[in-house]
């Protein structure tokens, strides 16, 4: 197992990962930033567990209209390649939901 380091709306996660699974997570990881920027416009005023919903948000919608055939780019995909990028997103999200989760109990307990 590995651990990576990524940024999401300037705060960092550390997420354990498959060795060799590095690169995929922090490209995963660049697509949840774009997303949260494009809702805070840099301004981190939204808590992070609403971020985290409303990126996931997003995503669904995006991934919803790829798979009725209305991708908003010009880009093809491959349905196999949709669906394992959805699980990955999927298990991120869910990381990233128990760590944010592990750490307000952490704060709380101060």
């Amino acid at each position: 197992m590995s651990t990576v380091t990524i940024t999401i709306n300037s705060r960092e996660y550390a997420i354990a990962c498959e060795d060799g699974q590095e690169r995929r997570i922090l490209a995963l990881s660049n697509l949840l930033e774009e997303k949260a920027q494009l809702l805070t416009d840099g301004t981190n005023q939204i808590s992070e567990n609403m971020l985290l919903v409303m990126v996931a948000l997003l995503l669904a919608d995006d991934l919803n209209e790829l798979k009725k055939g209305n991708p908003k780019s010009e880009a093809s995909v491959n349905t196999a390649a949709l669906e394992k990028l959805d699980a990955d997103i999927a298990a991120t999200v869910k990381s990233l939901d128990e760590r944010i989760k592990t750490l307000a109990k952490a704060i709380n307990s101060l």
